[in-house]
């Protein structure tokens, strides 16, 4: 059996769908459809009873794509909060409840929860932006613009 730890977790093991390799830097292990493998556990923490774990906290914002800031501003919180709770274990019942109904929505393709989501992590990439807005046919649209000069068309 192989201890996972690289996931974040220190319960995980698997049974088998690995494969162990010497590579010039010591031992290095593979890990079957590593994504599959990410899905069953991210169920396995979200349905377990009792608090989630600081490890766990981390584990399920990771799956969820956000940092730390991010995952503050989803629950009303700062970034400090978010690390202190990852960091000590002491997750709140309420961050708790509301970060497993984020996993929970998202993983069963809620559009709007994804949605969010995603507007989150674009709003904090696109801290520096210019809207530019032209009016062609008596119809306006709109670009924004980002400081490196990217461009994200926005509805018209």
């Amino acid at each position: 059996m192989y201890h996972y730890t690289e996931c974040g977790l220190d319960n995980v093991w698997l049974e088998n769908g690995y494969a162990v390799h010497r590579t010039p830097y010591g031992k290095g292990v593979s890990i079957d459809d590593a994504d599959g493998l990410h899905v069953v556990l991210v169920a396995e923490v979200v349905k377990k009873k009792g608090r989630i774990t600081g490890k766990e906290l981390r584990f399920l914002r990771s799956h969820l794509a956000l940092s730390q800031v991010n995952l503050g501003k989803c629950l009303g919180a700062t970034e400090q909060s978010v690390s202190l709770w990852e960091r000590t274990g002491k997750v709140p019942a309420p961050t708790d409840a509301l970060v497993r109904l984020l996993v929970i929505e998202r993983t069963k393709g809620n559009v709007k929860v994804t949605a969010i989501l995603n507007r989150i992590n674009d709003v904090d990439r696109l801290v520096n932006q210019k809207i530019v807005a032209k009016e062609t046919r008596k119809k306006w649209s709109s670009e924004v613009a980002v400081h490196n000069d990217e461009r994200f068309a926005l509805a018209a």
